[in-house]
């Protein structure tokens, strides 16, 4: 006997080949979970503005970055930099960096084992044109997009099958 809960073979295939309908707010009106089926995936945008900072690798935790407030802040130290991602506005002026970018964050936590995550995500909005910025936590993935490519960069997640709450 089936389960009337469980999505019929046509179901799954429509979301895996192009994903479902989404509602008025972007989100497929039934999202897949995050199950490394090539399914949907669901991201939610982050308010701030951040940028991409370069320091010389041997430089000091900077005394401007925010300790505690910020939705995301990344520090990746390497043997030829020092890169951090952070709140624009905490960013003196002197300091490299790119930006401003948006961030769009899988909804998490992830499955180490899961396989194709970025791919998933990166693949559409490489055939808009669009680049990217990527960072991953213990929990989930963010894409970072520069600030005035986001609503393209929106429409083609959506396109592609992927919920965004913006």
């Amino acid at each position: 006997m089936s389960d009337p809960a469980a999505p019929s073979t046509d179901d799954a295939a429509a979301t895996t080949a192009g994903g479902p309908s989404p509602t008025s707010d972007g989100v497929p009106a039934d999202p897949a979970p995050v199950d490394g089926s090539g399914r949907a995936l669901l991201l939610d945008v982050l308010a701030v503005h951040l940028q991409v900072c370069r320091l010389n690798h041997d430089a000091p935790i900077p005394a401007w970055l925010p300790r505690t407030s910020s939705p995301l802040t990344a520090i990746v130290r390497t043997a030829d930099e020092l890169s951090i991602v952070c709140p624009a506005a905490e960013v003196p002026t002197d300091v490299r960096h790119e930006g401003p970018w948006r961030a769009l964050r899988v909804a998490g936590p992830l499955d180490f084992a899961l396989v194709g995550i970025l791919t998933r995500l990166t693949a559409p909005l490489a055939v808009a044109g669009i680049p990217i910025f990527a960072l991953s936590t213990f929990d989930t993935d963010y894409v970072l997009v520069r600030a005035h490519d986001l609503d393209a960069a929106v429409v083609a997640l959506r396109d592609a099958g992927h919920g965004v709450r913006a």
